[in-house]
């Protein structure tokens, strides 16, 4: 019998992790180039599309009104809004005014219906919820519909061809019905705005030729259309100067401080000129 120790097989153990398959270098780094030319593209794009944008007729424009930079008397402004270099339609003149009230108190908000003396050159399309006897009178005058209850069961079923809803008092019943429906769209008749009125047939003739509704928005800024570009320069002065004389009798009582801050008049397409209020 054999004194030597008997060999002990040392086992050798794989450690070793398995192999990661290797990533997809090549398709990342494609995906990114491609990715990165896309959004190149995208932008020259845009940038053709801003230059496109920009017309002759525009900078012209701009040049006048840098010229004319500054505040300016009610006529003045006119003119020189007369002097930018027409668009091919006949563009609406727009007042925006700045008012230093407070539109989250309810005794300073500013909201009615305002007739340019000169016209505002747009017309539109009134309708009007007033008894039998005055349906044919409210056609007459420039309503493209008028009634009640069947006027009413018209517009549940899905007819907005309108701009404008005219009530007289007694048919709030029928349209309160409706507030639901009108309200979301900004037709819902209301007495602030004139649109609910015991003369239902005055307010149908001046709404149908231009009667304008102005409110105030959560800046304190009403916008109003006060012409257009065709009138005559003593026409648009007289509807401008007419509107803020009447937004001026307007003026809260808890208003405190400087009441018009800044009055802007502008075209369609024009730059806005700033008018001394």
């Amino acid at each position: 019998m054999s004194d030597e120790p008997t060999p002990i097989e040392e086992v050798v153990e794989d450690t070793a992790a398995p192999e990661a398959p290797e990533a997809p270098a090549a398709e990342a780094t494609a995906a990114a180039t491609t990715e990165s030319e896309e959004r190149s593209e995208w932008k020259a794009r845009l940038r053709r599309r801003r230059r496109r944008t920009r017309s002759n007729r525009g900078a012209e424009n701009r040049k006048l009104a840098l010229a004319a930079e500054g505040t300016h008397p009610p006529a003045g402004a006119v003119k020189v809004l007369k002097t930018f270099k027409p668009a091919k339609f006949d563009q609406s003149i727009e007042c925006c005014l700045h008012l230093g009230i407070d539109p989250r108190q309810a005794d300073q908000q500013l909201r009615g219906a305002v007739s340019m003396p000169k016209g505002s050159g747009k017309t539109a399309r009134v309708i009007c919820f007033c008894g039998a006897d005055k349906v044919e009178d409210a056609k007459a005058a420039g309503a493209v519909d008028a009634g009640s209850d069947e006027l009413a069961a018209r517009i549940k079923g899905g007819w907005f061809d309108f701009d404008i809803a005219i009530a007289a008092p007694d048919m709030m019943r029928v349209v309160g019905q409706l507030g639901k429906v009108l309200g979301p769209k900004g037709l819902m008749p209301s007495p602030k705005a004139g649109t609910v009125t015991p003369d239902p047939i005055t307010a149908v003739k001046e709404f149908a030729a231009g009667k304008s509704e102005y409110r105030n928005d959560d800046g304190g800024n009403l916008h109003i259309v006060i012409g257009r570009l065709s009138f005559s320069e003593e026409d648009i002065t007289e509807n401008l100067n007419f509107f803020l004389d009447t937004i001026e009798k307007l003026r809260p009582a808890s208003v405190k401080g400087h009441y018009m801050k800044r009055c802007v008049i502008s075209g369609t397409m024009t730059p806005g000129v700033e008018v001394a209020v």
